[in-house]
């Protein structure tokens, strides 16, 4: 249903292979994964951003774009982003969209974290990263929505359905359950609640 080969790799771990490979906060990656030409991280905390995840699929030429406190990837000297960034990246374009909390102080909106938006092969993917249903988030136009569904940090799945709801991409795929908060229950009552097509993903062995 995708252009792109979309693959979910744990929590909230995600890579698009297309024209170009990309992963969004890799973490506890395990197998033989493909390098990376761009590697997107959302905020600093250790499950989203992970310099050693990022060694394992670093290659000469990885660009890799995170927000400015990520400091733990100053060694591979990034590119820092906030919301409202954009770049391009060959055939791949990249925008940085506010991802914070409304309701908790988990993700305040003054760290500047980010989701980013995906457009490659003329589709848009849009990975949330560690939000709730903000407003800039239902804004969004994409064919894809990569959102976290787990609650506590994020958004619940009744919250996230309907936010999507609203988005009304031609695909939905729920993340963030299955590892430090969520579980199988909350990506299913996430599907039952959309009314366009989910995908519940497996975890990809690599």
């Amino acid at each position: 249903m995708t252009r792109n080969r979309i693959s979910w790799l744990g929590h909230a771990s995600v890579r698009i292979e297309g024209v170009k490979t990309v992963y969004i906060d890799p973490w506890k990656l395990g197998g033989d994964n493909p390098s990376a030409d761009i590697v997107l991280i959302t905020h600093s905390h250790y499950d989203h951003c992970s310099p050693e995840d990022v060694e394992k699929i670093r290659g000469e030429e990885t660009r890799i774009f995170a927000p400015a406190d990520c400091r733990e990837l100053e060694r591979f000297s990034f590119t820092p982003v906030r919301p409202g960034w954009r770049t391009k990246v060959g055939e791949v374009s990249l925008e940085a969209v506010p991802a914070y909390n409304l309701d908790k102080q988990f993700h305040p909106r003054s760290n500047d974290w980010v989701g980013y938006v995906v457009e490659m092969a003329g589709e848009r993917i849009y990975l949330c990263g560690d939000t709730d249903a903000v407003p800039e988030l239902t804004a969004v136009k994409a064919d894809v929505v990569v959102i976290p569904v787990g609650g506590t940090f994020t958004m619940t799945a009744e919250q996230a359905a309907e936010a999507v709801n609203r988005i009304g991409p031609s695909l939905a795929i729920p993340i963030h359950f299955g590892d430090v908060v969520g579980s199988r229950s909350d990506a299913e009552k996430f599907k039952e609640l959309c009314r366009v097509p989910v995908e519940i993903l497996p975890v990809a062995t690599k």
